[in-house]
């Protein structure tokens, strides 16, 4: 039998991290995100400072040895995104989960995003930032998640048609955005 899956794409400062571990939470089940990076470093003699530079950004690049770091950091992702989502039930945060794991039956994709003031705000309060370095942090990682994205999968990140589910996170509670993934992952 297949394992449950959850990707959740996400734009910057729409909660998606936080979702997602809050979901994973509640399921009582793994969420992987960042600590897909220390995963990867433990596969590879990069160290895990090198690979955190260029994690989901548009650094294509940086050489490590033989070969792009960038491409390394992607391949180690992707090959343990494979075997996390053969070995348990989980939900992965970014690192193009969706298509990675694009032939999955039981594998539900899903695109948080929210209208740009509210991300700004969101952004403000966790870092301490005002608004203009709040702005321009969004519009940055936005732009580097979306050429990462773009450049690996030769598929464009907002296109919805590549996402299961879109949820405008301004519009609800996280409450009721893990209410709404835990049902979509009991009809897994």
């Amino acid at each position: 039998m297949s394992k449950r899956i959850i990707t959740i794409g996400r734009q910057f400062g729409s909660n998606g991290r936080l979702i997602g571990i809050a979901l994973a939470e509640r399921l009582g089940i793994n969420c992987y995100d960042k600590d897909l990076i220390k995963l990867a470093s433990e596969h590879t003699d990069i160290p895990y400072d090198q690979l955190k530079l260029v994690d989901e950004n548009s650094n294509i690049d940086r050489h490590y040895r033989y070969g792009h770091i960038d491409e390394i950091l992607f391949n180690l992702q992707s090959k343990i995104i494979k075997e996390m989502a053969s070995k348990e039930d989980c939900i992965i945060v970014g690192r193009c989960g969706n298509y990675v794991l694009r032939d999955e039956e039981r594998c539900k994709n899903i695109y948080l995003y929210a209208p740009l003031d509210v991300r700004i705000s969101t952004i403000m309060e966790r870092y301490q930032l005002d608004e203009k370095g709040a702005h321009s942090l969004v519009r940055k990682m936005d732009k580097d998640r979306s050429y990462y994205f773009n450049y690996y999968t030769d598929q464009s990140w907002d296109e919805m048609n590549t996402y299961d589910l879109s949820i405008d996170t301004g519009a609800f509670t996280v409450d009721e955005i893990v209410d709404l993934l835990e049902m979509v992952y009991n009809k897994l």
